[in-house]
């Protein structure tokens, strides 16, 4: 079983044909447009979430 997540688009032509590319983990190819690109998680923001203006609790 694969621990890497897949994209279900590709991010330049909006395809949805990708293959795992063999240049390792995160690296996807697009057979639609003929690219190849890859995804990287650098890592949890330390401001954490924000809330938007509408709906919230007043403060």
């Amino acid at each position: 079983m694969s621990e890497r997540a897949a994209p279900f688009y590709c991010p330049y032509c909006g395809d949805e044909d990708l293959r795992p590319h063999e240049q390792g983990h995160g690296a996807w190819e697009c057979a639609a447009c003929n690219r190849a690109f890859q995804l990287k998680f650098l890592g949890l923001l330390s401001r954490g979430l924000r809330r938007g203006d509408g709906g919230g609790e007043a403060t």
